[in-house]
């Protein structure tokens, strides 16, 4: 899984999201798209049934991540049937594959390139099924903020290519599309970008698509993030979603023709319903990092719909959130940056209260104290620190970002005094007035070994003592913050990089014309697999994971009428 708080890490997902919000407000590569790349109207699938009569298709988002939780859904995926028990057991309900697979969005983490693409999705995608018989199933992809990191360049060249990925072909020659599949049902594929907007052509090409419907015909609209869910936690103001073309294609274009909407980007599944018997499903878990589903909480939608379903449920995500109190045992380089600047900090600040116990605390305040009166810079980097926290506070904690993020970065530089203190008292107290021995065994004398010794054994302790402590006071940070404010929801489970609670959807249109929707959930994905020693067109490894949980329908089977 990628540690999203690895040092490194952390620099270049900054550099990314800095990158593509620049650039891709000023270069959109959907206006390039509809000049130089002509996409037929829709691609047909209306005449398309089995021998039963139904057509089946299946929908996963948000992949490309760790191997055991992408190869764990592609393998299902890939499977010529998968036998779905309910939760209670007692039911089983058999579905075939897809004719059609729909990525609905964020197919590679932690950003889009050539490589990551071929490394976290196509090789776990081709190990689960190389070559697939006629009818070759289809694949059609729409893209998230992670494919748009590299302006969308590798994203076009791997999936609007007519290309073969995994056994299935690519058909799209834009980055969204439209089918038509039987008993006149659509599933229409947009591409938001990074603002949850959509471009002037793309809203023209679907007005003309609109145009080939009938009044009856019902849609599946896919979209790259849930804006409903943010936009009813408040993530969002409420003109910026509700008033660009994203809400006009909506509203104007297809109408009420809208029965299902799906969405990832949130990686969990989340269903809400109205009262009318629309739709709106959140199912990213087709390989990222779990997301909580207690936050951003969104029990009712703008719209009036409720909350039917969550998985894992809200107890279980409360409680999942408290593994960020052992923060270091999911992300532990991340010590690395707090001992850092620990350090910073200590060295800045430094004064001579080695040889002063807590018993006499305010002489070490006062002593510090006059150090940073001495060395402004101190009061610099300490300033760094509250306001850099504060500004990085997360917007949902509303009125108290600013007091919280502050009180965060407080936090660190108490934890930072205290550890230099302890630091410093530890080696000259403790381990003598001088810790470097000469080369006849005695103990130095005062001077320049001396303060080396000193010096060196203060620093280290310090950074080690950062090392432990921060991760510390940071998860404490994150779990009061998304259990308690419902906010850093994204870097509270980030930082842990669960493979666990995974899902996707598989959907049916019946001889009836009805749509029904099987939501499929892994509580466990294996962590160990064993070669199948099978051909190209069936997995190459198999579970070898006895803690690994079988399959089986978050919720029964969710029917649409047409």
């Amino acid at each position: 899984m990628v540690r999203w708080l690895h040092p490194t890490q952390v620099l270049r997902t900054g550099l990314d999201a800095v990158v593509a919000t620049v650039f891709g407000a000023r270069a959109d590569h959907r206006l390039i798209e509809a000049v130089v790349r002509p996409q037929q109207p829709y691609f047909d699938y209306s005449e398309e049934t089995g021998a039963d009569g139904d057509f089946w298709l299946d929908y996963v988002s948000d992949i490309g991540d760790g191997w055991d939780s992408t190869y764990a859904v592609a393998r299902l995926l890939a499977l010529p049937e998968l036998r779905l028990p309910e939760e209670d057991g007692k039911t089983a309900h058999v579905t075939p594959r897809g004719r059609v697979l729909v990525f609905g969005g964020d197919e590679v983490y932690p950003g889009a390139s050539r490589e990551t693409y071929e490394e976290r999705t196509v090789q776990p995608y081709e190990a689960a099924m190389r070559r697939s018989q006629s009818p070759h199933p289809d694949l059609f992809v729409i893209p998230g903020n992670h494919d748009w990191y590299d302006g969308l360049s590798a994203f076009m060249r791997l999936f609007c290519a007519q290309r073969w990925v995994a056994g299935r072909r690519t058909k799209q020659s834009r980055s969204y599309f439209a089918l038509k599949l039987p008993k006149n049902w659509w599933l229409i594929g947009t591409d938001v970008q990074l603002n949850s907007d959509i471009d002037v052509p793309q809203v023209e090409y679907f007005r003309h698509v609109a145009e080939q419907m009938g009044p009856d015909d019902r849609v599946i609209l896919c979209n790259a993030e849930p804006a409903w869910v943010l936009a009813a936690a408040a993530r969002r103001a409420k003109g910026s979603y509700l008033e660009n073309n994203l809400e006009y294609l909506e509203e104007k274009v297809l109408g009420r023709r809208i029965a299902v909407f799906l969405a990832g980007d949130l990686h969990h599944y989340r269903r809400h319903e109205d009262d009318t018997g629309q739709h709106r499903i959140t199912a990213g878990g087709g390989g990222a990092f779990m997301h909580p589903t207690h936050a951003p909480a969104a029990p009712v939608l703008r719209d009036g719909s409720t909350l039917r379903k969550s998985f894992p449920d809200e107890a279980t995500s409360r409680k999942l959130a408290r593994k960020n109190l052992f923060l270091i045992r999911y992300s532990p380089l991340f010590g690395l940056i707090t001992g850092l600047w620990y350090l910073l900090l200590a060295l800045a600040a430094y004064a001579e209260v080695g040889s002063l116990g807590l018993t006499r605390l305010p002489e070490v305040v006062t002593a510090v104290a006059n150090s940073m009166v001495n060395r402004p810079w101190t009061l610099i980097l300490g300033m760094v620190t509250v306001g850099g926290l504060a500004g990085l506070a997360d917007a949902a904690l509303g009125r108290w970002r600013a007091l919280l993020g502050s009180l965060h970065g407080v936090a660190h530089i108490m934890a930072a005094f205290f550890v230099a203190w302890g630091a410093t008292y530890f080696t000259v107290s403790k381990l003598g007035v001088c810790p470097v021995l000469t080369a006849d065994g005695a103990h130095c004398a005062d001077g320049w070994l001396h303060l080396a010794g000193k010096f060196f054994f203060s620093c280290a302790f310090t950074f080690v003592g950062g090392f432990l402590v921060g991760p510390f006071i940071t998860g404490v940070y994150l779990w009061l913050s998304v259990n308690f404010f419902g906010a850093h929801s994204n870097e509270a489970f980030g930082s842990l990089a669960l493979p666990d609670w995974k899902n996707f959807l598989r959907m049916r249109i019946g001889k009836d014309g009805a749509l029904t929707i099987y939501p499929v959930g892994i509580e466990r994905v294996p962590r160990r697999w064993k070669p199948t020693g099978a051909g190209p067109m069936s997995p190459a490894f198999d579970p070898d994971d006895p803690k690994a949980t079988e399959p089986f329908l978050i919720e029964p089977p969710i029917r649409v009428c047409r």
